[in-house]
């Protein structure tokens, strides 16, 4: 049997990088989960067992660490831009460095006092190659719900079809959203703070017959609040919200008009959808081993 080794790469996933900014009385944190892959020429060392090429995932954790004091965490896309571009330094045979980063948020108590906010997580990942790199900023577990001014009828049946019309339902996701920057000379922290208020504020006012409607919705909104994107993806999981029915209970006059919900979480309709800006480039690597993005 003829056979040939495929696409490869390795990194140490989910490095935890706390970073406390203790120069002023007043401190800061950057509470991070780091993730690095390199690709590359390792084919010796799958084929042959020879790592001699081969950059400790222990070194790519060291440096992650290493990189959050020398290089600071102004953003997630600022650091894992340095981060990345060092591992390539670091290792003569990787022809690319991918680092994904989580930032989870910490609202202020006091001046070295904090708790933990829950909710979103802000994202970035970053593939850096020998001639440049591409940025995707996002964001996760961004839980949406609009209590009305949503249906969903008109759609195919078939002999299992059970799912009745709805006119007026609750329409909520646990969002993941991220999007392409064509450039790298960018104020990220702006740059994210406008998405996000773009994406909440679409969600919001947009009358929904599916939620694939309100997606391309909201990437359309993006595109064209930031030119500097290229494209969106979103992957959102329905949050099913179910009418409680109350017709069996021995209570007179007791009525759900759209009041009581029971929420199920399994099984979920998943929507996923691209919406790309006429005339931008293809997509690159960096949406490889991105969860959720095919």
């Amino acid at each position: 049997m003829s056979s040939h080794l495929g696409f490869n790469q390795y990194g140490k996933a989910e490095s935890r990088v706390v970073r406390i900014v203790r120069d002023t009385a007043v401190h800061e944190i950057h509470d991070l989960n780091v993730s690095t892959a390199l690709r590359g020429d390792f084919a010796d060392a799958h084929t042959r067992g020879d790592q001699a090429a081969v950059l400790p995932t222990d070194s790519q954790k060291n440096t992650a660490f290493a990189y959050a004091k020398i290089h600071g965490v102004a953003s997630p896309e600022d650091y894992a831009l340095a981060l990345g571009r060092r591992l390539l330094e670091a290792c003569p045979a990787a022809r690319q460095a991918q680092v994904e980063v989580e930032q989870y948020a910490w609202d202020r108590l006091g001046d070295h006092s904090f708790v933990r906010r829950g909710g979103a997580v802000r994202t970035a990942v970053v593939t850096v190659d020998r001639d440049g790199a591409q940025v995707l900023s996002g964001v996760q577990e961004l839980v949406l719900m609009n209590s009305t001014d949503s249906e969903f009828k008109g759609f195919l049946r078939d002999e299992f079809t059970t799912l009745p019309e709805a006119d007026d339902r609750i329409l909520a996701t646990s969002l993941v959203a991220r999007w392409q920057h064509t450039s790298t000379d960018v104020d990220w922290n702006a740059s994210y703070d406008s998405a996000l208020t773009t994406l909440l504020r679409t969600f919001a006012d947009t009358y929904s017959r599916a939620l694939q409607e309100t997606l391309h919705a909201m990437g359309c909104a993006l595109l064209d609040a930031q030119p500097s994107l290229a494209e969106v993806r979103f992957s959102a999981p329905n949050k099913h919200h179910f009418l409680v029915d109350f017709s069996g209970f021995r209570v007179d006059g007791l009525t759900n008009d759209g009041e009581v919900f029971v929420a199920a979480d399994r099984p979920y309709g998943l929507i996923e959808a691209q919406v790309v800006r006429d005339g931008a480039p293809p997509e690159g690597d960096a949406w490889l081993a991105v969860p959720g993005f095919c």
